[in-house]
């Protein structure tokens, strides 16, 4: 049964990750309610906005990464979200919602709740939460948390936050056996070839990450090339300008790329294609290192950074592992390469035993079967069903 009350939803999405959680919570929610009865309005990228979603900002003037990159941007991050802040109070939604981009939203929410407007996120900061002062920020900026991963649960009760695990929705919308056939005929179509094992290549979803991470990604497919030339690449772009971006470095390759442009395809977007149709994977750490388990990818998560914002980082003492599959296996189920550790031998010869270990991915895809089946909760229903209840008080 639909609710027939209209609903304004203020939502600000800070990357195209967040923008693919976004859009399967707001279906969720249009489930919900009688047709016209939802407005909804913010930052956010293409597919909010094919659901009617009015975008005064697109979800990528949020995507920045790394101490070095938020200081740069700052000044213009400053503005918009005071112009955001200022327009959410003009028009005062029913709710607001952050989906994840903590170091933006966390700042929005704490403003709009000062001013009497229902803050709810989306996306728990998975590791910062673990410290005591990120704890206390989100207490005051968040009336109700939203997790996605069920480890988090018992963080928010003993800091005495409100907080639901929903799931996620990527477990939701990911089959447990996804047909390959197809998506490699879809990829076919996008010029992939038809031949040969394939290895899908993510070197992430924001400029700086995919500068930094890039050309060793592409230096890895090389390097698997001159040993194993019956593999092929894959490589998605998540957005129009990365894609512009990877074609420059390759550019910047020179002579080197020339075997690769043979054996690799670069194509804009269709990322779970290339996961679904592909053996295994080298993706940097984030959110698509949980795609390819949910599609039971064997894979090596690799991460460069800027120098300085890795010395930070390091310093700061975090989880052991950097890669979602391992954090919530509470085990390194899956390669990780960091920082000066990331080099094309290293992560090419993982991919290579990885791929030709038909045990060992035998056992993995088990694990990531446990996985998947922990985080489908239908998550765009609980969230909805979270988000109507606090609209209605």
């Amino acid at each position: 049964m639909t609710d027939a009350r209209p609903l304004s939803l203020g939502m600000v999405v800070g990357e195209s990750s967040g923008d693919l959680l976004a859009s399967a919570l707001l279906r969720g929610i249009r489930d919900h309610m009688a047709p016209q009865a939802l407005k909804s309005f913010g930052i956010g990228g293409p597919r909010l906005v094919e659901q009617g979603f009015e975008a005064w900002w697109p979800a990528e003037s949020l995507a920045v990464n790394g101490y070095l990159e938020v200081l740069q941007a700052y000044p213009r991050l400053w503005r918009m979200r005071r112009r955001l802040i200022h327009q959410m109070c003009d028009v005062r939604p029913d709710v607001f919602l952050g989906v994840d981009a903590p170091d933006f939203n966390l700042g929005v929410e704490t403003a709009l709740r000062r001013e009497g407007i229902q803050t709810v996120h989306f996306v728990s900061p998975s590791i910062w939460a673990w410290r005591k002062e990120r704890v206390d920020r989100i207490r005051a900026a968040v009336g109700h948390m939203l997790l996605v991963f069920p480890f988090e649960r018992a963080i928010y009760q003993t800091a005495n936050i409100p907080a639901t695990y929903v799931g996620h929705p990527l477990a939701d919308q990911i089959p447990l056996n996804p047909d390959r056939h197809s998506a490699r005929r879809r990829l076919i179509a996008s010029g992939v070839p038809a031949e040969g094992p394939l290895i899908a290549l993510l070197p992430g979803s924001r400029g700086g990450e995919v500068r930094h991470i890039g050309p060793i990604f592409l230096e890895t497919a090389i390097w698997i090339l001159e040993r194993r030339p019956e593999f092929r690449f894959v490589l998605p772009a998540a957005t129009p300008g990365l894609f512009r971006e990877l074609q420059q470095i390759l550019l910047r390759m020179g002579p080197r790329a020339d075997r690769l442009h043979e054996r690799m395809s670069l194509i804009q977007g269709q990322s779970h294609d290339a996961l679904a149709a592909s053996a295994v994977t080298l993706v940097a750490s984030g959110t698509a290192s949980l795609e390819a388990a949910l599609f039971g990818l064997p894979m090596v998560i690799a991460y460069r950074m800027h120098p300085l914002n890795f010395r930070i980082m390091r310093r700061m003492a975090y989880l052991p592992w950097i890669g979602l599959p391992n954090i919530l296996a509470n085990q390194l189920l899956v390669p990780e390469f960091v920082q000066d550790a990331a080099v094309p031998a290293m992560m090419g010869k993982s991919l290579i035993d990885q791929h030709d270990d038909l045990i060992g991915r035998a056992r993995l895809c088990e694990r990531f079967a446990e996985i998947h089946a922990s985080l489908a909760r239908g998550c765009a229903q609980r969230s909805a069903e979270v988000l109507l209840e606090i609209a209605r008080r």
